[in-house]
C-alpha cells in the first residue's frame, strides 16, 4: 500500500504544481516562495516547535497555543506552516516576529527530508486533520514527537482513510498524542488505529480564542464610519456557488424592513474579491469596495464589499446580526432574524468556530 501511496504522490505531483501555477495568475502569493513546497527555504534557529495549520481558520485556532507558548517559553523558536498563501498572511500578521512562518512541503519523501533537515523542531504540532503519511514517518524516523491537535474526523473521511488500509494505520500509529476535539472524534481516530491510550478529548482549540485587544472599539468606529444611523449585517467568509445571490435576495427583503440597512459582505478567498464585485455590478446592486476607502459613499449603497484582510473579527463587532460561513437558508430566515431585533442573531455552518458567536454577541447594540 505504501508503494501505491508514493506512486500516486509523484504522479500527483505536476499536477498539484500546475494547479497551483495557474492560480498564481489570479493570486501572486501561490507563486512567491513556492520553492518550499518541495522542502527548500531559509534554514530556522532548530530544536524548536513546528505548528501546521492548513489555511485561514486553522491558523486563527492555533493562535492561542502560539501566545501560550511565546508566553511560557519565550526563548522557543516557532515555526507556522501553511498551505495556503492566505494562510501564511494571516499567520505573519497575527504572529509578526514571534514565528518564522513557511509553507509545508508536498507529501514527497525528498522534499520531507529537505524541510525536517531545514527546521529541525523538537516537537510537531499538527491543528485539526492533515494526515500526510511520509511526514508522519519522517516525524517517526527523527524521533520527533507528533501531537495532533484539536483533531478531528468526519465520519465521510474515516471511509475514505479506512479504504487505504494498513497505511493510514501506520500513518496514526506515529502519533504521541491525539488531541480529539470530542468523543467521537476520539473513537473515529481509535477506528484508524490511533493508540487508545495516547487520545484523548480535549476539546476544540478556536473555543480559547480571545478577542484582540480593542476589536469592539474598531467595530465602534466602523460602525460610525459606515452605518452610523441604520441596521447593519454582515456575511462573512462567502464561498460562491450561488452563496452571494442567495445572501444579495436576503439583503433586499432585509431593506423592505429596514430600507438603509447595509450588507457587509465578506468572501472567504481574496482571488474572488473581483469576482464578486463584478457578481454585484451584474446585479445592479448599489456597492462600495472597503479597499476603495469611500466612506462617504458607503453611507447610502445597500453592500459594502469588504475585500480586505484581517477586518472581519472588526466586523463582526461593528455588526448587528452576522451570517458566517454559510447564508441563511432563505431570504425569509434572514428577515426573520431582523424582525427578532436581538443583536447576535446567528447564522452558522455546523463546523464554524464558536468564537465567531461571542464576536457577534459583543457587537453593538440594535441600530
Amino acid at each position: 500500500m505504501r508503494f501505491v501511496y508514493l506512486l500516486a504522490v509523484y504522479l500527483a505531483a505536476p499536477v498539484i504544481c500546475a494547479v497551483f501555477l495557474w492560480r498564481g495568475l489570479r493570486d501572486r502569493g501561490y507563486w512567491r516562495n513556492f520553492r518550499q513546497r518541495f522542502g527548500f527555504g531559509a534554514r530556522t534557529v532548530p530544536h524548536g516547535v513546528w505548528i501546521h495549520a492548513v489555511s485561514v481558520g486553522e491558523v486563527q485556532a492555533c493562535a492561542p497555543l502560539v501566545g501560550v507558548l511565546r508566553q511560557r517559553y519565550p526563548e522557543l523558536p516557532l515555526t507556522v506552516t501553511t498551505v495556503t498563501p492566505t494562510g501564511a498572511a494571516r499567520a505573519r500578521a497575527l504572529f509578526g516576529g514571534a514565528a518564522q512562518v513557511r509553507y509545508v512541503p508536498f507529501d514527497l519523501p525528498g522534499a520531507v527530508r529537505r524541510f525536517f533537515a531545514r527546521v529541525q523542531p523538537r516537537l510537531a504540532v499538527i491543528v485539526e486533520t492533515e494526515l500526510w503519511p511520509n511526514l508522519y514517518r519522517e516525524c517517526a524516523r527523527r524521533r520527533v514527537p507528533l501531537v495532533l491537535a484539536s483533531a478531528r474526523l468526519s465520519a465521510r473521511s474515516v471511509g475514505r482513510y479506512r479504504r487505504l488500509g494498513a497505511l493510514f494505520r501506520d500513518t496514526l500509529s506515529q502519533a504521541a498524542v491525539v488531541a480529539a476535539q470530542g468523543a467521537v472524534d476520539a473513537e473515529r481516530f481509535h477506528a484508524l488505529g490511533a493508540d487508545p491510550a495516547s487520545t484523548h478529548v480535549t476539546g476544540n482549540l478556536k473555543f480559547d480564542f480571545q478577542l484582540p485587544p480593542r476589536t469592539v472599539e474598531r467595530g465602534a468606529r466602523l460602525r460610525e464610519q459606515y452605518a452610523h444611523a441604520r441596521a447593519l449585517w454582515v456575511a462573512g467568509s462567502t464561498h460562491g456557488g450561488g452563496e452571494e445571490q442567495a445572501l444579495l435576495e436576503a439583503q433586499r427583503r432585509v431593506r423592505a424592513l429596514h430600507p438603509e440597512a447595509l450588507l457587509v459582505l465578506a468572501p472567504r478567498h481574496p482571488q474572488r474579491f473581483a469576482e464578486v464585485a463584478a457578481l454585484l455590478h451584474q446585479a445592479g446592486a448599489s456597492f462600495v469596495r472597503r479597499s476603495q476607502g469611500a466612506a462617504a459613499a458607503a453611507q447610502t449603497c445597500e453592500v459594502l464589499l469588504l475585500d480586505s484582510l484581517g477586518e472581519l473579527l472588526d466586523f463582526y463587532a461593528a455588526a448587528d446580526v452576522a451570517s458566517c460561513a454559510t447564508p441563511p437558508r432563505s431570504a425569509r430566515a434572514s428577515a426573520r432574524c431582523w424582525r427578532t431585533r436581538r443583536p447576535g442573531c446567528v447564522s452558522v455552518r455546523r463546523d464554524a468556530p464558536r468564537w465567531t458567536a461571542t464576536a457577534v454577541r459583543s457587537a453593538s447594540s440594535w441600530g
